[in-house]
């Protein structure tokens, strides 16, 4: 499956365009990851903690993305848009959209 943020697919035609597809994750941060992250921001540097989450997050999202979109005969999700948001504190949400195509 061809997964890409651009509108179309060099050297690729797209056949048909199916559908709009998404992959939504909420994902909760732990009491103990909080703290060493807050430590993290006090002192500086990067938070190695969130950093591992989002990629999971992101990960999650786009898989589940690809799934529906192989459900629906695509072969290829094209325009895909990913967004990060915080809910409430230790929870968190990553959303993957994009249009789902078959290319020949």
């Amino acid at each position: 499956m061809i997964v890409t943020t651009t509108n179309t697919l060099q050297g690729r035609e797209i056949a048909e365009y199916l559908d709009i597809v998404s992959g939504e994750v909420i994902l909760g941060a732990n009491v103990v990851r909080d703290f060493l992250a807050g430590i993290t921001d006090i002192i500086g540097g990067r938070s190695g903690a969130y950093e591992s989450k989002l990629a999971e997050g992101r990960e999650m999202a786009i898989r589940e993305m690809k799934e529906k979109a192989r459900a629906l005969g695509a072969n290829a999700v094209i325009g895909v848009d990913l967004d990060f948001e915080t809910l409430r504190e230790g929870m968190m949400m990553v959303i993957a959209t994009g249009t789902a195509v078959r290319v020949k």
